[in-house]
């Protein structure tokens, strides 16, 4: 019987691989945007990941959610430093969500508030990723856009307390496996991984959309 961290893996490979091959992260990957492409990226992050973790906190004793919210994989200050280097001191002050963020945010918000499986969904499909294909990302920002490795701008992808990624990723898969929910629950998390994928598919369309090559 496969483990429930290699079904989450399996059911949701086609979503991951939409994601990573989506019309702006492919011309982002493929230094074909500018840097005000990646600064909006940056920032529409900054949305999903306060969601995430201003709504984390709250879980940190339940069950099922808390032993997924490790203070190594906390990004937002990171991603605040990333965007006072992109935009300047005042970020904030121009700093606005796309509908398909908010929508995306609110997801995660209303997992956390009523169902600390699906909150576990949308945490397994961000920082999982970001400890994987993220590192993609970076190492195209700083050959892109001269970043200093691993630098102010992507300090977002710099997991600077884990020291051996891929140990750590099969701990938290580990996690997964241990999770204490019946099988009726696990297919409900998978059904949500399917769900975040899709927002972050959503999110990703509408930046598409904004920063459109020229033909």
């Amino acid at each position: 019987m496969d483990s429930f961290s290699s079904v989450i893996r399996t059911a949701s490979r086609d979503q991951h691989a939409a994601a990573h091959d989506s019309t702006f992260m492919s011309d982002m990957l493929g230094g074909r945007h500018g840097i005000d492409a990646y600064a909006r990226y940056t920032e529409q992050l900054w949305f999903v990941y306060e969601a995430l973790e201003s709504s984390g906190r709250k879980l940190a004793e339940d069950p099922v959610a808390g032993p997924f919210i490790r203070p190594e994989l906390m990004r937002l200050t990171a991603l605040e430093q990333d965007l006072a280097h992109l935009r300047g001191p005042d970020w904030r002050s121009t700093l606005a969500a796309m509908p398909t963020t908010r929508a995306y945010a609110e997801r995660i918000v209303e997992c956390a508030r009523t169902w600390p499986g699906g909150y576990v969904a949308h945490h397994y499909t961000r920082y999982l990723g970001d400890l994987s294909g993220g590192q993609v990302v970076r190492d195209t920002a700083e050959k892109t856009w001269g970043f200093a490795k691993k630098g102010d701008g992507v300090r977002f992808y710099v997991f600077e307390d884990i020291a051996n990624p891929a140990a750590y990723k099969r701990g938290y898969r580990e996690l997964l496996d241990r999770i204490p929910v019946d099988d009726l629950e696990k297919q409900r998390i998978v059904a949500e991984c399917k769900r975040a994928f899709a927002l972050n598919i959503t999110m990703l369309g509408a930046l598409g959309e904004e920063f459109p090559l020229s033909a």
